[in-house]
């Protein structure tokens, strides 16, 4: 009798082996770029930063799963998955975390001033070109890491809620070696403890709202990336102060918590569970 793991079709996700592998080769150039200051540093900061592309790539490549490689084609070139409307909802969202969050903040002595841009990038140890850069890359890089394997590999065995609780937590903690490092937008908030908790907090939130843009486009990488950079840009170029991003993590988690509830089946169904590559054609 045929069973599922003899069946040529049937690929084993490996979430341990990409995490594990992620987190080794970024932080193997991020922690030396602590030490070392100038192009150098900036360039090992941006190794490091694609190295989930690359980890996720490579698994994807050596799979021996046409069905695997595939998926990562539909899911780059698959522009026609995009359901744009959807894309422009969670832009839309956020823009009002960002508004209802300044608002708040008042409350606490802060200034209606943070409606307005800054004129710098808060990567401070660059320069504004190369800031920009660093936030586009991060936009469009990264997800093909995180969206191109990593949360498929952890939803895979599990619904989709706890999968975006794993992911947040999990790709938070991937920026740790940045508070170091200085220049960086993480560093500069070492001037507080709470600021530094914040932001690792913060993840947890935003990574329920990327799984939601990311399924509402039919797991679309293209989706994921445009709504990534609008966040970046927003959360670099917004003159929010630290204490109005940690109003902006509760205000977050309230979008969040509507999310879900709005889109309970997606969150909390198991179907997709071990069957993520089924609808996939195998070229076998």
């Amino acid at each position: 009798m045929k069973t599922m793991k003899s069946d040529v079709n049937f690929y084993h996700y490996r979430p341990v082996l990409f995490f594990f592998l992620a987190y080794l080769f970024t932080w193997t150039f991020w922690i030396p770029a602590i030490f070392v200051p100038g192009n150098l540093g900036a360039g090992l900061m941006l190794i490091g930063l694609i190295a989930p592309a690359v980890v996720s790539t490579v698994i994807i490549l050596t799979s021996g799963s046409d069905r695997l490689k595939q998926d990562l084609k539909n899911k780059i070139i698959g522009f026609y998955k995009v359901k744009w409307l959807n894309v422009l909802l969670a832009i839309l969202v956020f823009a009002a975390v960002v508004v209802c969050s300044i608002l708040l903040s008042t409350v606490f002595g802060q200034s209606l001033n943070q409606f307005s841009f800054t004129k710098d990038f808060s990567f401070t140890g660059v320069g504004i070109g190369s800031a920009l850069i660093t936030v586009t890359l991060a936009s469009i890089i990264e997800e093909v890491g995180w969206k191109g394997y990593c949360e498929d590999s952890i939803g895979n065995y599990m619904n989709w809620f706890w999968e975006s609780m794993i992911f947040g937590a999990l790709w938070s903690f991937w920026h740790f070696p940045l508070i170091f490092i200085k220049g960086t937008y993480q560093a500069g908030l070492m001037v507080n403890p709470l600021y530094v908790i914040n932001f690792f907090v913060s993840g947890i939130p935003l990574g329920f709202i990327i799984t939601w843009v990311y399924l509402v486009s039919d797991r679309s990488i293209l989706a994921c990336m445009v709504f990534h950079l609008f966040v970046n840009f927003m959360q670099e170029k917004i003159a929010m102060t630290p204490e109005t991003k940690c109003v902006e993590t509760i205000v977050v988690t309230a979008a969040t918590v509507v999310i879900v509830l709005a889109n309970k089946d997606m969150f909390f169904e198991t179907r997709h569970v071990g069957r993520l590559l089924d609808t996939v054609g195998d070229k076998r």
